[in-house]
């Protein structure tokens, strides 16, 4: 079945709504997304897209809606880059923006809805365990300059030229980034020797 543009947009709001929220939107919160003013237009659309076997649906509940595995076939899977390595412990020498790609991860849509600015670093060090990060795991960041308080961040550390993976603090005119580890203490530095060069959105863990 060929969806209409409409129909995509409508299944785009679904997915990215229910990714953000981690419940699904209300017919009248899709017909606002998509410029539906009619909720029967917005039901119309709905039932082609069960009929498609991308959602299902139960009406009698307000956020009724649920996505299914097939949408993966209008949604293709993300290749993201794999650009090297970052240590979650002593930080190492690493040049963000020299490194070429060796390798690309393939992620479904669900776990990464784009792949510009998107990029993975595998993980050397165990200082970020209690976040459920090991050595070996794979962290994928969303390339950004700039971190909100307790973000889990790729920072090049300009003076040192090492780079590393931690949790981010602005407190003042420093910045304090912090292990998920007793074992390890913080790094703390002046603000304008920190660069952010990605938040962290996702991991991939390595099975033994």
């Amino acid at each position: 079945m060929e969806l209409s543009d409409r129909q995509k947009r409508m299944l785009n709001f679904i997915r990215d709504f229910a990714e953000e929220n981690q419940y699904p939107p209300t017919i009248r919160e899709i017909g606002e997304a998509v410029g539906i003013s009619s909720t029967s237009v917005v039901n119309y659309n709905l039932n082609k897209l069960v009929e498609a076997g991308l959602i299902e649906r139960n009406k009698e509940v307000s956020r009724g809606i649920r996505m299914q595995d097939a949408m993966a076939r209008i949604l293709p899977g993300r290749a993201i880059p794999i650009l090297g390595h970052i240590a979650a412990g002593q930080p190492i020498i690493v040049f963000p923006e020299s490194v070429e790609a060796a390798d690309t991860l393939d992620l479904a849509v669900d776990v990464v809805s784009r792949s510009e600015g998107v990029y993975a670093l595998r993980v050397q060090g165990d200082s970020m365990i209690d976040a459920l990060v090991d050595s070996g795991d794979l962290v994928i960041l969303n390339s950004q300059p700039t971190a909100n308080n307790g973000d889990m961040v790729a920072a090049w550390l300009s003076e040192r030229e090492e780079t590393t993976l931690k949790y981010f603090f602005l407190e003042g005119d420093k910045v304090r980034l912090q292990p998920a580890n007793p074992n390890y203490e913080p790094i703390v530095l002046p603000a304008s020797q920190v660069e952010i060069h990605g938040k962290v959105i996702a991991i991939v863990r390595r099975l033994q």
